[in-house]
């Protein structure tokens, strides 16, 4: 990679949540000292929300390192659950196996053991990521989980953190009573431009820069408009300028770079398009020989995931960012121990797809070499962990199509 060229220890913009790498903005340093305060106060929820990639995520892993050694977690990541299953999930992270018990083995369990680390002086701490998925039904059992108290408190804190959906979900009226015990509530938003400026530079300094100008000053501006201050967007761009520059075996990060980076990723800017960047250009690239033009929104190819030699699940590809890895923030989930937690992602344009791997531990392969980043042509397959992608090219399909047509058509006519 180019860390010897910009003569750095590590990956300065890996897109996995590592504690150490946190910028504190203002706003992360607010919603930090919310999560801290569930260790001292104990009558009521917090609930934390953010955009994709705004550093929800970050933020716990840095709050679950500093804890004392009497506080006790459950951190709950897979919010798509039963009732049961639910708890039984949370009895899992206790260190229970709970899965032949009852829905009421399982509750007194629970209240007996919550029960039990009051008594030996310890806190209990429950943290629930992607919170914005969690059922109705799955919310209520929490709130009654949040009701077990001894005479004089609650003897479980809980932290909701989730995308803006989760907001909506709690303004609902099926949860009145739910919201009336949560006591603090913040949304965690994007970075300012001066921020993303001091984000870029700490995370820099941190991988070892020593203060050195890696990225020219005048490009900084236009990182913040094409990612609108989102850090895990901003990770990703200079990434790839950083590559950009590799090639050149340039240590400075130029304007040339980051126009090459913009055009790599098709990026336009950031309040021109959604924020998992399902954006289209105004006007169409040109089209590869032989494929049928795509239009706006139209699909380009299909993925097939395959385990075992099963295929267990396909999706279609459009004009965009899909995001692969192992935890639920991902675009596809693969819940595996050989996936990191952001371990690929296909970017899609209108005339092409391509993989890219995100420095993850195993890589990805095609043919049995493993690659940094591959144009997918129809019927690929690339290795991922113990999972295999298939691609299927539609263009090539509709243009087979097309031609199959014309040529139906030619012989009416003749």
């Amino acid at each position: 990679m180019y860390l010897e060229l910009f003569k750095l220890h590590e990956l300065p913009f890996r897109l996995s949540p590592d504690p150490q790498f946190l910028y504190l903005s203002k706003q992360h340093a607010r919603a930090k000292a919310y999560m801290e305060s569930t260790i001292w106060f104990t009558d009521g929820f917090v609930v934390i929300t953010g955009e994709i990639g705004a550093g929800k995520t970050t933020l716990i892993e840095t709050f679950l390192r500093e804890l004392e050694a009497d506080v006790v977690v459950a951190q709950i990541n897979q919010t798509q659950l039963s009732p049961t299953a639910f708890l039984q999930t949370v009895l899992v992270q206790f260190g229970f196996t709970p899965f032949d018990m009852k829905k009421v083995e399982v509750l007194a369990t629970l209240n007996q053991f919550l029960t039990e680390q009051h008594v030996a002086g310890r806190k209990v701490v429950l943290i629930i990521d992607e919170a914005q998925n969690l059922s109705y039904r799955v919310l209520e059992e929490i709130r009654m989980l949040s009701g077990i108290e001894t005479t004089k408190e609650k003897v479980l804190r809980i932290i909701l953190a989730g995308q803006p959906e989760l907001n909506d979900k709690l303004n609902s009226k099926e949860l009145i009573q739910l919201v009336q015990r949560v006591r603090l509530r913040f949304h965690l938003s994007a970075l300012s431009s001066a921020e993303t400026t001091s984000y870029i530079d700490h995370r820099l300094e941190v991988a070892g820069s020593q203060g050195r100008r890696i990225f020219a000053e005048d490009i900084y501006p236009t990182i913040y408009r094409y990612t609108g201050g989102v850090p895990r967007l901003i990770n990703t761009l200079c990434d790839t300028c950083m590559m950009s520059a590799f090639g050149r075996e340039s240590d400075v990060v130029t304007a040339d770079d980051l126009e090459a980076a913009l055009r790599e990723l098709q990026w336009v800017e950031f309040a021109a398009r959604t924020n998992r960047m399902q954006s289209m250009q105004s006007s169409q690239p040109p089209q590869l020989d032989g494929a049928a033009p795509v239009e706006s929104g139209q699909t380009v190819g299909r993925i097939l995931l395959a385990s075992g030699g099963t295929t267990i699940l396909e999706r279609e590809l459009r004009p965009g960012r899909l995001v692969i890895g192992r935890t639920p923030d991902n675009d596809l989930q693969i819940d595996s121990k050989f996936i990191s937690r952001h371990h690929c992602q296909i970017v899609t344009q209108p005339d092409s797809c391509v993989i890219e791997d995100l420095n993850s531990t195993n890589g990805i392969y095609v043919k049995l070499k493993r690659v940094r980043r591959h144009n997918l042509n129809d019927g690929d397959v690339v290795l991922v962990g113990q999972h295999e992608i298939m691609y299927i090219d539609e263009r090539s399909a509709r243009a087979r199509q097309s031609l199959e047509t014309a040529e139906v058509g030619a012989e009416k006519r003749g």
